[in-house]
């Protein structure tokens, strides 16, 4: 089971007891709002998708590191943040990033925080080599999370992707591990 600590949070694997902040988490739709490929819209569907997520952590193939995010003092769900492997070379694992979070928490350094320990842990103890992600240009936010961690700004896609009635430009970035090591010497 993965746990990380950092100043303000926990950072853990899902546990069978969270399928409620889960569902409430990927319901939410200003918290899903730039993720709506993933976002849930039933318990029901929420049943199977946290199902899913239970069965991928015990398999020695696991694919999908996504943690619950919450307040140490309080144990308050904050988000989620974690990375699916979606190949393991000879070198390590290319993982794509995503997180989530309440709007509640937006703008207090929550996202930053954990975003530093979990490539800390892909890039130290889970064999990560690439690490990739990306957000609409629009989501300044996000974006700013990213470059806080020292990710490297590799396309920005004009009008690349469709989203609430409208096309929308995409940015894309991207840290390796080297990249990494040589930020946190």
């Amino acid at each position: 089971m993965i746990y990380l600590e950092t100043d303000r949070l926990i950072l853990r694997d899902y546990l069978p007891d969270d399928f409620e902040n889960y569902l409430r988490l990927k319901t939410d739709p200003r918290t899903m709002y730039y993720l709506q490929d993933i976002q849930l819209h039933s318990p029901e569907e929420g049943k199977t998708d946290f199902e899913q997520v239970l069965l991928d952590m015990d398999s020695p193939d696991r694919r999908f590191y996504f943690l619950h995010m919450e307040l140490k003092d309080t144990r308050e769900q904050v988000g989620s943040i974690g990375y699916t492997v979606m190949a393991d070379t000879p070198v390590g694992k290319l993982v794509h990033l995503g997180y989530f979070t309440y709007p509640a928490f937006w703008g207090r350094g929550y996202t930053s925080e954990a975003l530093k320990k979990l490539l800390a842990f892909a890039f130290t103890q889970n064999g990560v080599y690439r690490v990739t992600t990306g957000c609409l240009a629009e989501n300044r936010g996000s974006e700013r999370v990213m470059q806080k961690n020292g990710m490297i700004k590799e396309a920005e896609h004009l009008d690349y992707e469709w989203h609430d009635g409208k096309m929308k430009t995409r940015l894309e970035y991207r840290l390796l591990k080297r990249e990494w090591e040589q930020a946190n010497l």
